[in-house]
């Protein structure tokens, strides 16, 4: 089992950047794949990004791609999203996930990105 917590929300305004970090623990994070999505108010949790594991290949919806970028170091148990371009539509609570094999089965509390116009 993983453990995730997230950090790194919070304020900014359009055109600006932020980057979240996810820290995890257990010992599986080295082979799991890591992802965030988010929730905006009223909306469905959505896939942003994901990296895998093996060979580090990244995944990114068609809305962030080009404006985000996801990383990871297994040495640190760590796993990154670098946000910039932001527009207000990515307002949302962000999650941390890992799974293998791209099923996340393990969450974070969430944290918050507000974008302001």
């Amino acid at each position: 089992q993983v453990q995730l917590v997230e950090s790194g929300g919070g304020l900014v305004q359009a055109g600006g950047s932020l980057r979240l970090s996810c820290a995890t623990s257990g010992r599986t994070f080295s082979s799991y794949a890591m992802g965030w999505f988010r929730q905006a108010a009223g909306k469905e949790r959505e896939f942003v990004a994901a990296i895998n594991w093996s060979d580090s290949s990244t995944y990114y919806a068609d809305s962030v791609k080009g404006r985000f970028t996801i990383s990871r170091d297994n040495a640190k148990n760590a796993v990154w999203l670098q946000m910039n371009s932001l527009k207000p539509e990515d307002t949302a609570v962000y999650y941390c996930a890992a799974g293998p094999d791209l099923k996340f089965g393990s969450w974070g509390q969430g944290t918050q990105v507000t974008v302001s116009s």
